[in-house]
C-alpha cells in the first residue's frame, strides 16, 4: 500500500552512514517533527507564488496538501515528495495577466499544461526512462532545478528581506550554526528551530524596542507596525470554505503557459534522480509515473482555483546514504555529488 511504512530500526535518527528508505519511517514523534519542518520550509514558496500569480493563496495551501496525497498514491510511496507551488508558471501567467486579468483564464491555461504533463508522463512510462535520459541528461535537469531555485532570490529580496533585515539575518545565521553544530535529529530540524528562534526574537524586540518601520512591497510605502500581530487571526472565522474558481480555456493563453511543461519534465526528472542517488534505489521505472502524477495533481488543483503544484524531494530523514548498499552507477558529475553530500540535510 502507498501509505504503509515499516519502522526503521528502533525508530531513532539514523547514525552517520545509514539512511531511512522511502518505505521506512522513524518513530512518529520524529516523523511529525520532520514533517513540521517540511511545512515550514515549503510554506514561503507555496504561499508567495500564488500571490505573485494573482491566485488565492489560502486555496493554494489546501490544494498543495491534496496534490501531495494524490502524488504519493499514484507513485505508491516510492518517491517521497511534497507538492508546493511551482515557479515555472510565473512567466507565462504574467503574460496572460497582461492580456486578461482573469483568474479563470489563468487557471484554464495552467490546467491544459497539466494535461500535457500527464500525457508526457504516460509516454515516458511506456517508452522507458531512456528517452528522457537522452533528451534531458543530468547536466540539463540539474541546471533547470538550480535555475528554478535561483528564481526564488527576487522573492526573498523583494518580499521578505525588506520587512526586518536584522531578524532575517539573525534567523539565517541561527539555522546555519544549528545545522553544523547540532547532532542527530536536532540537526535535521534546524529550519524548524530557526522558525522558533526568529519568532521568539521578534516577540522580544517588540517588547524591548517597539514597533518597526519597514517597506511594504504591496503598497510600495513604509509602514509602522508590530513584528508579531494576531489581529487578522482574531478576526478570521474558525471554520470556513475557500472560494472556488472554475477555469475557462483559451488556445492563445494555453500556448503562452505551455512551455513551462518542458521545465516541469526536467524538474521532475532531476528530483527523481536526486532521490534515487540519496536512497540508493533505482527509481527510473517510476519516473514516468512521477511525471504523470505531477500532471494529474496540477489538473486537480487548478480545476477548483488552486495554484499549480511543484514537486520537491522530501528526503531529510533519508540522508546520508545507506553505507551498506553499493552505490549505483550514475552519470552525475563527481563535483555535484560531493557538493550534495556536504549539503545540510535540512536544506533538502
Amino acid at each position: 500500500m502507498a501509505f504503509s511504512w515499516k519502522l526503521y530500526g528502533d525508530g531513532k535518527t539514523p547514525p552517520l552512514g545509514e539512511a531511512v528508505a522511502p518505505d521506512e519511517r522513524l518513530s512518529w514523534p520524529l516523523t511529525v517533527g520532520i514533517g513540521a519542518q517540511h511545512v515550514v520550509a515549503m510554506f514561503g514558496a507555496t504561499f508567495v507564488f500564488p500571490l505573485i500569480m494573482g491566485l488565492d493563496a489560502n486555496l493554494a495551501i489546501m490544494m498543495s496538501g491534496v496534490a501531495t496525497i494524490i502524488f504519493l498514491l499514484i507513485v505508491k510511496g516510492q518517491v517521497p515528495s511534497y507538492l508546493g507551488t511551482s515557479a515555472a508558471f510565473v512567466g507565462g501567467v504574467l503574460a496572460v495577466r497582461a492580456q486578461s486579468d482573469s483568474d479563470a483564464a489563468v487557471l484554464g491555461a495552467i490546467l491544459v499544461s497539466g494535461v500535457v504533463l500527464a500525457l508526457a508522463g504516460v509516454f515516458i512510462h511506456f517508452v522507458g526512462p531512456r528517452a528522457i535520459n537522452a533528451a534531458l541528461p543530468p547536466a540539463v535537469t540539474g541546471a533547470v532545478v538550480m535555475l528554478i531555485g535561483f528564481n526564488l532570490a527576487p522573492v526573498v529580496a523583494g518580499v521578505y528581506w525588506p520587512q526586518d533585515q536584522w531578524v532575517g539575518l539573525a534567523t539565517m545565521t541561527f539555522v546555519i550554526i544549528a545545522s553544523l553544530l547540532l547532532r542527530g535529529f536536532w540537526a535535521r530540524i534546524s529550519i524548524l528551530l530557526g522558525l522558533i528562534f526568529g519568532y521568539l526574537l521578534s516577540v522580544l524586540l517588540d517588547v524591548t524596542t517597539g514597533q518597526i518601520t519597514s517597506f511594504d512591497p504591496n503598497t510600495g510605502e513604509e509602514t509602522t507596525r508590530d513584528r508579531i500581530n494576531f489581529d487578522a487571526v482574531g478576526q478570521a472565522d474558525w471554520i470556513g470554505l475557500p472560494e472556488f474558481t472554475t477555469p475557462t480555456f483559451s488556445v492563445n493563453f494555453s500556448l503562452l503557459v505551455l512551455p513551462a511543461v518542458i521545465a516541469l519534465i526536467a524538474e521532475n526528472a532531476g528530483h527523481v534522480k536526486a532521490v534515487a542517488a540519496m536512497t540508493k534505489r533505482d527509481l527510473d521505472p517510476v519516473m514516468g509515473r512521477a511525471v504523470f502524477a505531477d500532471g494529474v495533481a496540477t489538473v486537480v488543483a487548478t480545476s477548483v482555483g488552486g495554484s499549480p503544484p511543484r514537486r520537491t524531494p522530501r528526503t531529510s530523514a533519508s540522508w546520508p546514504p545507506r553505507a551498506s548498499t553499493p552505490p549505483r552507477p550514475t552519470t552525475w558529475p563527481r563535483s555535484w555529488r560531493s557538493c550534495w553530500a556536504w549539503c545540510p540535510s535540512s536544506a533538502r
